[in-house]
C-alpha cells in the first residue's frame, strides 16, 4: 500500500514513516498542505495520515480540497486539538478516523490497518464486514456463508452504515439516503429497521451502536 504522511513535526513524521515502512508500506512524507494536495492530484495513495496543525494551509483545508476533488482514499486525521468542535469539523469534512496527540504508535498502526481493510472491502461490488458479505450487484447478502434475508429497506440502511463503518451516521442522513423523492420516512421508522438489523446481525458478533443524540455507528468487527 502507498501512504502519504502530511506532518510538519519532522521527528514524528520520521517515526511514522519508519514504523509504516516496516509494515511493508511505501510511504511518502510532506510537511506542507499545498504539496499534499498537489501530490494527491498527481499520484494514487491508498491512505493519507493528515496533521491538522500545518503551516499556511492547515489540515482542514487540505481535507476539504481532497474531498472536493473526490479523492476516495481514507484519511486519518492527527491533531493536538481535543475540542469536540474540531473533531466534528474533521469528520464533517470527510475524515475517516481521528487521533489526538500524543498517541500510542501501536494504536495508530492498528487504525491504519483497519482503514486499509475497509477501503479494500468497499472497492468492488462485494462489501465484506467480518462474517457478513453483501453482493451489491446481485443484491444478495450472506452471513457466515449462509443466505441472509433482508427487506429492501433493511438492505438500504445496512448499506449506509457499512459505507461509514466506525463513523456516526445520523438518522437524518440515513433517511436522505434511503427515502425516495417526496417520500415521508420518519426517524421512528429508521429505529425499527435498525432494530431488525440488530436481531439478524448481533448473533454473529456484528454490532450497531446507538450514539444518543447523534445516530448510529456500525462498529468494526472483532473476531472473538
Amino acid at each position: 500500500m502507498r501512504l502519504l504522511i502530511v506532518e510538519d513535526d519532522a521527528s514524528l513524521a520520521s517515526g511514522l514513516r519508519r514504523i509504516l515502512e516496516a509494515e511493508g508500506h511505501a510511504v511518502d512524507v510532506t510537511s506542507r498542505g499545498e504539496d499534499a494536495v498537489l501530490a494527491a492530484s498527481q499520484e494514487r495513495f491508498d491512505l493519507v495520515i493528515l496533521d491538522i496543525g500545518l503551516p499556511r494551509m492547515d489540515g482542514f483545508e487540505v481535507l476539504r480540497r481532497l474531498r472536493a476533488a473526490e479523492k476516495p482514499m481514507p484519511v486519518l486525521v492527527l491533531t493536538a486539538r481535543d475540542a469536540v468542535e474540531d473533531r466534528v469539523r474533521g469528520l464533517d469534512l470527510g475524515a475517516d478516523d481521528y487521533m489526538v496527540k500524543p498517541f500510542a504508535m501501536p494504536e495508530l498502526t492498528a487504525r491504519v490497518r483497519a482503514l486499509l481493510r475497509r477501503s479494500q472491502a468497499h472497492g468492488g461490488p462485494r462489501i465484506v464486514h467480518g462474517p457478513l458479505m453483501l453482493d451489491t450487484i446481485a443484491r444478495r447478502a450472506f452471513l457466515r456463508g449462509e443466505p441472509l434475508e433482508l427487506a429492501a429497506r433493511e438492505w438500504a440502511v445496512l448499506e449506509v452504515l457499512l459505507a461509514k463503518t466506525e463513523k456516526i451516521v445520523s438518522k437524518e442522513s440515513i433517511i436522505q439516503a434511503v427515502a425516495g423523492w417526496g417520500e415521508d420516512l420518519s426517524p421512528n421508522a429508521i429505529e425499527v429497521y435498525v432494530s431488525r438489523l440488530r436481531s439478524k446481525l448481533e448473533p454473529a458478533g456484528i454490532k450497531i451502536r446507538t450514539v444518543r443524540g447523534f445516530g448510529y455507528m456500525l462498529e468494526e468487527f472483532k473476531a472473538h
